[in-house]
């Protein structure tokens, strides 16, 4: 295969995808190259159809994406190979601790102020946006589709009958867990938001950062503050 493996490769833990050793390095070298030929990536020794067998297969699970062609001279153009988004993912991502990190050196500096006027002005820009999607939505399904968006923004949302049979909000994951881990200045950003958009309070149930499996809120009756009403 192109190049070595040691020391970085594809992360393939908790994403459903089962990848052989000569998929995976596939991927590292088309990493590597930016984008890259069948005949290049084919010269470490597999065959040209293993090769395009192999890149159908990550084409199919989202990993690998054609991205144009290569000519040169007389001879018939190269297609030309290269990750998605999906696939870039897979390599190490340090954003989180690194942002977490700033965080840390902000609050140690006394500039707390900064973070919260960042937060702030987040949630004003989110607002506006989810309010229109939102609209004309009530009841459960206004709480279905904020948990849509808070999906595609990580955080695994579902929505859960409670004790009393109400809805209860459940957060899987938590994208911002490094930042969590210096302040907790994310979860009530994120927590006024929501209360504003579903327009009633919400009681904490679960809270990961606790060592819960899930950050789950049920709703209560009080309206919110600011509420974004249905």
């Amino acid at each position: 295969m192109i190049g070595s493996m040691d020391g970085i490769e594809p992360d393939l833990s908790g994403r459903g995808v089962g990848l052989g050793e000569s998929q995976r390095a596939l991927l590292f070298g088309l990493k590597r190259l930016g984008e890259a030929s069948l005949a290049e990536l084919g010269a470490a020794g597999l065959a040209r159809e293993t090769v395009r067998d192999h890149l159908r297969s990550l084409q199919a699970v989202g990993l690998v994406e054609r991205a144009g062609v290569r000519r040169e001279g007389r001879g018939r153009p190269q297609v030309l190979y290269r990750l998605t988004d999906r696939g870039e993912e897979l390599f190490p991502q340090r954003e989180g601790e690194l942002l977490g990190e700033l965080a840390g050196f902000l609050l140690a500096d006394d500039r707390r102020e900064i973070l919260e006027s960042f937060f702030a002005e987040r949630n004003r820009s989110n607002r506006e946006r989810l309010v229109r999607r939102l609209d004309g939505l009530a009841g459960r399904e206004r709480i279905a589709e904020l948990a849509g968006a808070m999906t595609e923004e990580g955080f695994l949302a579902e929505v859960a009958d409670g004790s009393g049979g109400g809805p209860r909000l459940r957060l899987c994951h938590c994208p911002w867990r490094h930042l969590v881990e210096v302040s907790r200045l994310p979860c009530r950003a994120e927590l006024k938001l929501v209360a504003e958009l579903l327009g009633r309070d919400l009681k904490r149930e679960s809270f990961m950062p606790d060592g819960d499996a899930t950050c789950t809120y049920s709703l209560l009756d009080a309206p919110a503050p600011g509420a974004a009403q249905p």
